[in-house]
């Protein structure tokens, strides 16, 4: 099979219903009741982050999903992060470079100048040897609901600066908290 560069589209182009049937195509129908879906609960994915995967008869293959969320550090303050995921490809099209592409088009639109640390719970060897992602920074770490600790990863330009103990959960600006 010739390779062929998948369109990625804007994923707010996309009637929802259809994420959906990829989301429930690659993660079953009862993924509501994981921990990541825990950790955003409340918020909604950003547009600017979040694309679809067209394969070459324009059929939606994969999709990404990028959500503000903040570890909340022992005293009380939050460290505004992204979480990563669900990257989604339906599964006759797994192995074919639709979540890879997925993933560095979210990468290529972050913000260079002031680029939010990005986490996901995801397979250590792929998100690290592609990406970055570390669970070195992650140990001291808490999520709202059962994780494999190793499969807590982050990727930060400085990871020094992120706290060693906290919770992960939504971003909840004090905007949004003071109303």
């Amino acid at each position: 099979m010739d390779y062929t560069a998948p369109t990625l589209i804007p994923l707010d182009q996309v009637e929802p219903a259809m994420i959906e049937q990829v989301l429930d195509r690659a993660f079953g129908p009862d993924r509501h009741g994981r921990t990541a879906y825990k950790v955003r609960e409340g918020t909604d994915w950003l547009p600017a982050l979040s694309f679809a995967a067209l394969d070459e008869d324009d059929m939606l293959v994969g999709t990404i999903q990028v959500w503000p969320v903040a570890l909340e550090d022992e005293d009380g303050k939050q460290h505004p992060m992204l979480m990563v995921g669900p990257v989604a490809v339906i599964p006759e099209r797994q192995r074919e470079g639709y979540g890879q592409a997925l993933m560095l088009a979210m990468l290529a639109a972050l913000d260079e100048r002031a680029p939010l640390p990005q986490v996901l719970i995801g397979d250590a060897d792929y998100y690290g040897r592609f990406f970055g992602f570390s669970d070195a920074p992650t140990g001291g770490w808490t999520l709202p609901g059962p994780w494999d600790p190793g499969r807590l990863l982050v990727r930060a330009v400085n990871p020094a600066i992120l706290p060693a103990k906290g919770t992960l959960g939504p971003w909840r600006s004090h905007l949004a908290n003071s109303g």
